[in-house]
């Protein structure tokens, strides 16, 4: 078996964030693994040691998302990949999603792609779908255990979490999941796999090794500038009165006169 786990850095979620001057964010010296894929991670190895299978790590990015993958590393995962291009720099959801496919037809015999719940910078899960699209594989979302999973037969069966409760389901494999925080407590390295993930050597590969076409990448939408919101002004009358009747005449007499009532 085969599964690959899908990760990024993300700031840190308490991080104070500023606009600069040029539009871009400034979110100061704040990477981290994004929350969600320590789930992710962890779930990977997990199902590598139950099923004496292999377990990757890959990422879309350049160098500031190398210690998401040494984190998976230090915590079980056999191998890490670093997908990176010039042509993907600024790409949009569908571009990534397109390079994550290409990465994983590159591997050739994946059983099993897990996702965390979201990207905590963006709040957003588009790409998930977008990649198992992009594959041709099942997606179960909001995966909160693994039922069974059985690679001879080639079937999943997961519970998901939804809008109303718990939902079990059954997939044929090859498939694409994303995971929720309930399934599972997140591994943290030991010094031994520390050294070992600092030890690797990491290959990249970018939009030429994938086959990929590099003004297919392009994104659709652009993300031009960001802007502070205005500051908001104003006053406050604090209403007196001997009771609350008298106040809350007080009020109903000037929100008429402001002709809001």
């Amino acid at each position: 078996m085969h599964v690959v786990v899908i990760t990024k850095n993300t700031p840190d979620t308490a991080a104070t964030v500023t606009v600069k001057g040029d539009g871009t964010l400034d979110w100061g010296d704040s990477l981290v693994v994004n929350p969600w894929d320590e789930y992710a991670i962890t779930e990977a190895v997990l199902l590598k040691e139950a099923h004496s299978g292999k377990a990757t790590v890959l990422t879309v990015g350049a160098d500031e998302h190398q210690e998401a993958l040494k984190h998976g590393l230090a915590i079980g995962c056999d191998q890490a990949i670093r997908v990176w291009d010039g042509a993907l720099d600024g790409c949009d959801s569908l571009g990534y999603a397109e390079a994550v496919a290409a990465a994983i037809r590159k591997l050739g015999d994946v059983d099993l792609v897990i996702f965390g719940r979201e990207l905590a910078d963006i709040a957003t899960d588009q790409h998930v779908y977008q990649v198992a699209r992009k594959l041709g594989w099942t997606m179960l979302g909001y995966v909160a255990k693994i039922q069974a999973l059985d690679v001879a037969a080639r079937s999943i069966m997961v519970n998901r979490l939804t809008e109303y409760g718990t939902q079990t389901v059954r997939s044929t494999l090859p498939a694409v999941i994303s995971v929720v925080k309930d399934i599972n407590e997140p591994k943290y390295p030991t010094f031994i796999g520390i050294r070992k993930a600092a030890k690797a050597e990491i290959p990249v590969w970018g939009v030429a090794d994938l086959g990929l076409d590099a003004a297919a990448l392009q994104p659709r939408a652009r993300q031009l500038r960001y802007q502070e919101l205005p500051k908001r002004e104003g006053t406050v009358e604090i209403i007196e009165g001997a009771t609350a009747q008298e106040k809350a005449a007080k009020l109903i007499d000037k929100l008429i006169e402001e002709k809001v009532l």
